[in-house]
């Protein structure tokens, strides 16, 4: 009979007793009832606790809060599953379990492979070679889904959740069903549906113990009185009562002092008027002051770039430097009111540059999140040194964004010059990007690429700004993601066979075969959007692809039966897999006939094609919408395929 005990009283050790207990029974169905019970003194059983309850070693950590160490040293009645802090004890059940035979392949219940075995003696010590090793929410985003996006985050070894927007905007992509309203009717749903389901994240996240990163976009007008999700022509914003009192304090840009495109996200106020950024900081400290859940207050400015105040006295200095000023007031009055609330400040757009002449007052009070959305994607971070010497010069408003990886780090490593804090990197991996590699393996050697470059210039981690349904067709690329992020080690071939043996079963290799093919007909470059050969004609101009993708329909002939044959497997994840799979056949010819035609510079062509793939593709999104974002994959292209380009040569197909 097994026991599980307790070592120490703590609501996030009480789960991940839970949570050993289930695990354990479904591996075990003839194991019986396993107690769990809170008892310090115990020296059999399971003992569950922190390696500070256990006498155990932490000096390797610099901030035991933060760093995750995980100890196991188990036999086959029990024995002592540790951590550094109470979520290293939930991460520390899971590793357990993990190499006891367990997987976590995809969010939900039908992601999990659970073998039917017996337990086996299992030691095991490590760090997580990352401090942060998360994700945030985007993409068209579904309260079930949110919740199982929580549950399955430290299942691989994950410890980070943000949760952007006062009231995330990103639901309302989901439940009014865009790019697939022709199929699914739209519900909407209110504000303050929207409030609440957030606080039920919150609490999911809590009850994980995963540190909780909050908010970013929306401050610059929240102060002055204007909604930042109330998205309303400009017209209608400047009938309104609230933006006559705001008015002053926006930011003056090409002459007027307005709403941008009537969008509060994309409006920066005027940094250099004193009374806007009392009105922003107290903003920002009453939330901190009642939002003591927080772990880390991410506070950014405008979603948009090359939109800074251009103003007198704001041209005196560049925007990261009244960024800075800003950041010490905010600082000052959280110390004022005795706060010890963690900021988060970006380097993004406008703010890549750091300050020329302002510096942090109180460095620890903060950290910098590095934000390179305009970077590419085709290849990952380099491990060589970067020279932060010949950076471009900061212009207001005249800013332009870089696409070269090492660019983006030299920026970093400018910021952390002018203040020794945490870098962290907010990634976009899973926003629109995974569409553009339909091979997925790819674009996983990529991200495993990123991670272990970016540790290697000394970065703390990374956040990914992404759909939480990235996982179709399969969900390899995440997997590699948070099993990279901790332990950066691990060989990108060994993750490759362990996560789809476990997916596919016995006959996986053939998948990968399979995967592999499609990567030698969709050029990641050309999907990307950077092999056009002549941009003149458009972005996607290139005859000389569709040879390649001409190839697709042929090799998901020949590929399908075996599918077919695998559609009812022995475990219900794989069963899963393969129905996904069978769908994404469809899906890849569908892509590949679109390309075709837009590769040989037909636009109108190509955008008529890919509005009708939408809604003949969208009405499978239903059954499959845990792994499948429809809004993503319409977003993807809607900057390339949809995107208007005059198309002067039509060459035919």
């Amino acid at each position: 009979m097994y026991h599980i005990y307790k070592i120490t009283a703590d609501p996030v050790i009480d789960y991940a007793a839970q949570e050993l207990k289930k695990y354990l029974r479904m591996m075990m169905p003839q194991c019986g009832e396993i107690p769990i019970s809170y008892a310090p003194d115990a020296t059999n059983g399971f003992r569950l606790g922190t390696m500070a309850d256990f006498g155990l070693d932490t000096s390797e950590a610099a901030d035991i809060r933060l760093d995750d160490i995980l100890h196991i040293e188990t036999d086959a009645q029990g024995g002592v599953i540790a951590g550094s802090n109470p979520r290293s004890v939930l991460l520390a059940v899971y590793r357990y379990l993990t190499m006891n035979g367990c997987r976590w392949l995809f969010p939900g219940i039908d992601g999990e492979y659970i073998p039917i075995k017996g337990i086996a003696p299992t030691t095991y010590h490590k760090m997580a070679d990352c401090r942060y090793r998360g994700q945030c929410n985007e993409g068209a985003e579904y309260q079930p889904n949110m919740i199982e996006a929580i549950e399955f985050a430290p299942k691989i070894g994950m410890n980070v959740f943000m949760m952007e927007c006062f009231a995330p905007d990103y639901y309302h992509f989901y439940y009014n069903h865009r790019f697939n309203d022709v199929n699914r009717e739209p519900e909407p749903v209110t504000k303050e549906t929207l409030i609440q389901w957030k606080k039920q994240c919150e609490v999911e996240i809590a009850k994980r113990g995963l540190q909780f990163h909050d908010i970013g976009h929306g401050w610059t007008t929240l102060g002055l009185g204007i909604d930042p999700e109330t998205v309303l022509p400009v017209e209608e914003w400047e009938a309104r009562p609230e933006f006559a009192e705001a008015q002053p304090f926006l930011a003056l840009y090409n002459g007027k002092r307005t709403i941008q495109k009537g969008n509060p996200w994309l409006t920066n106020f005027c940094m250099s008027n004193p009374e806007a950024r009392r009105r922003v900081t107290k903003a920002i400290v009453d939330y901190a002051q009642i939002s003591t859940n927080v772990d880390f207050l991410h506070v950014w400015l405008a979603d948009s770039v090359n939109r800074h105040c251009e103003c007198d006295a704001c041209a005196q200095k560049t925007a990261s430097d009244w960024y800075a000023i800003l950041l010490n007031e905010i600082d000052a009055e959280l110390t004022a009111r005795g706060l010890d609330t963690h900021i988060v400040m970006i380097s993004y757009y406008d703010t890549l540059f750091a300050p020329e002449t302002e510096r942090l007052r109180n460095p620890s009070r903060f950290t910098i999140l590095l934000a390179p959305i305009t970077r590419t994607y085709t290849e990952g971070v380099a491990q060589r040194p970067v020279a932060i010497d010949k950076l471009p010069k900061y212009e207001r408003n005249k800013v332009n964004l870089p696409k070269e990886n090492d660019i983006g780090i030299a920026f970093a490593k400018a910021w952390k010059q002018t203040c020794d804090v945490d870098v962290i990197v907010y990634e976009y991996h899973f926003w629109v990007n995974q569409v553009y590699e339909p091979s997925t393996l790819r674009f996983a050697k990529i991200i495993h690429d990123d991670i272990k470059g970016y540790q290697y210039h000394g970065f703390g981690g990374i956040i990914e700004d992404g759909s939480q349904r990235s996982f179709f067709p399969n969900g390899f690329p995440f997997y590699v993601y948070g099993q990279t992020l901790f332990d950066n080690a691990v060989d990108f071939e060994e993750l490759k066979a362990d996560y789809f043996s476990h997916i596919y079963g016995k006959d996986w290799q053939e998948v990968v075969a399979f995967y592999e093919k499609l990567g030698e007909c969709f050029d990641h470059k050309f999907l990307a959007g950077e092999r056009s050969s002549n941009k003149a004609v458009g972005q996607y101009y290139n005859p000389a692809m569709a040879d390649g993708l001409r190839r697709v329909k042929d090799i998901v002939r020949d590929f399908a039966p075996f599918v077919e044959a695998h559609k009812n497997m022995p475990m219900r994840v794989q069963t899963v897999a393969y129905r996904l799979l069978r769908r994404y056949l469809e899906y890849v010819c569908g892509i590949a006939e679109i390309l075709i035609v837009k590769a040989f510079g037909a636009g109108k062509e190509a955008k008529e094609m890919l509005q009708k793939f939408l809604v003949d593709f969208g009405k499978y999104e239903i059954e499959m919408e845990r792994y499948f974002d429809i809004c993503i994959l319409g977003k993807a292209f809607d900057y390339r395929i949809l995107k208007k380009e005059e198309d002067p040569i039509y060459l035919g197909v």
